[in-house]
């Protein structure tokens, strides 16, 4: 099995997309990238949009290659959008989809606004997306619904990944953001030995203050049955997360790694040194103009 991450915070954007390869698939999980809009009251950077158009350049070449494609639920950096942003990856880049198998997140449990790109995405593609909750087939298997963090009120559920090939197992648990016991004890069911999945986002600490002991306890219970496990995404938007992911690695013998260490590169949390960013490296007058208008805007600026 050859596993590669695409895209993740430590990469530089918002994303979670993987290409996990075995001997007759090609399955790509997540094809999603995304900036936030505003932090610290500033609008993505030039150089958090260079990284998150070198990640949608990567997704792109991936779903080319693709024999499968999983969308584990609709959030814009996670799935190809309806131009929502222009920063996100747009619809109408993607190459043909013909002979390639989609598994996606049922309609069950999922926001207005989930349901719309759903149905957006099912329109583009023009075939009805399937309902992959509990599915099985041949190397491939995944969960019933689990909560998007603690619970599913406010960002419904999302849809879990396992792999499997000879002696590996490979789970994608996407926005579980370890805050959910019964979805924890879901992924150990599937005895993996390897996950990627989203920590805690400890940089909303301040709306979600069990975020981080709670995330620790699970962590813990995972990285003690598992041997490399990939904590990344909401953790990295913040350098406390980073600390955290340190923390975790000293109190185990398993592997704890971000998603850019697990690549043998260099993090780059470049959301969460956004004022650090301008400080260092101004923008002059005409950016903000230039973002609105996307990649056009941008390459003109540049």
């Amino acid at each position: 099995m050859q596993i590669e991450i695409l895209g993740c915070e430590s990469f530089g954007a918002r994303s979670l997309a993987c290409v996990v390869k075995t001997d007759d698939r090609t399955i790509l999980i997540d094809p999603g990238v995304a900036l936030a809009r505003l932090r610290s009251g500033l609008l993505p950077h030039p150089i958090e949009v260079a990284a998150a158009f070198r990640i949608r350049e990567k997704v792109l070449s991936a779903f080319g290659q693709a024999t499968d494609v999983v969308i584990s639920h609709f959030h814009g950096d996670h799935m190809p959008m309806r131009a929502e942003d222009p920063y996100q990856l747009p619809m109408e880049a993607l190459p043909s989809f013909d002979g390639i198998n989609f598994w996606c997140k049922g309609p069950e449990k999922i926001s207005g606004l989930s349901s719309k790109r759903r149905r957006e995405l099912s329109e583009f593609l023009g075939f009805p997306l399937p309902a992959s909750e509990g599915v099985k087939s041949g190397n491939m298997e995944f969960s019933s619904p689990v909560p998007h963090g603690a619970r599913e009120k406010g960002f419904g559920t999302v849809m879990m990944t396992r792999i499997c090939e000879g002696d590996e197992v490979f789970v994608h648990s996407s926005d579980i953001q370890l805050l959910n016991r019964e979805a924890v004890l879901k992924v150990l069911a599937w005895e993996p030995t390897i996950v990627f999945a989203s920590g805690p986002p400890l940089y909303l600490s301040h709306r979600v203050p069990e975020a981080g002991k709670e995330a620790s306890e699970n962590a813990l219970l995972l990285a003690r049955h598992i041997d490399t496990r990939i904590l990344d995404h909401h953790l990295l938007r913040s350098f406390e997360g980073c600390s955290w992911v340190k923390e975790l690695a000293g109190m185990v013998e398993s592997q704890v790694l971000c998603a850019a260490e697990f690549m043998g590169k260099t993090p780059e949390l470049l959301e969460a040194q956004r004022k650090n960013l301008y400080e260092k490296a101004p923008v002059p007058s005409g950016w903000h103009e230039a973002y609105s208008k996307g990649k056009a805007g941008f390459e003109e600026f540049l």
